[in-house]
C-alpha cells in the first residue's frame, strides 16, 4: 500500500445513485433453516417464497395489532 494516493482526478459522487435498492442478505439459524426448506420441499416452493410468506403473515398480524 502506498503512503499517498492522487485523487486530484477523481469525481465526488460518480458512482452515488440515490435511488439504488439493496437486496441484504440474511442469515438464518440452522433451526429455522432446516424447517423452512423441509416445509418448502413439501409444498413445492422455492424457500424464497416460504420466508416472504411467513414474514408477510407476521406483517399483517403485527399492524393489526397496532391498530
Amino acid at each position: 500500500m502506498r503512503k499517498e494516493y492522487d485523487f486530484s482526478k477523481g469525481v465526488r459522487g460518480k458512482f452515488y445513485n440515490p435511488n439504488a435498492r439493496l437486496n441484504l442478505p440474511i442469515y438464518l439459524d440452522d433451526d429455522v433453516t432446516e424447517f423452512i426448506a423441509k416445509y418448502a420441499k413439501r409444498k413445492k416452493l422455492d424457500t424464497q417464497t416460504v420466508v416472504n410468506q411467513i414474514l408477510r403473515q407476521s406483517k399483517e398480524m403485527a399492524q393489526a395489532l397496532e391498530s
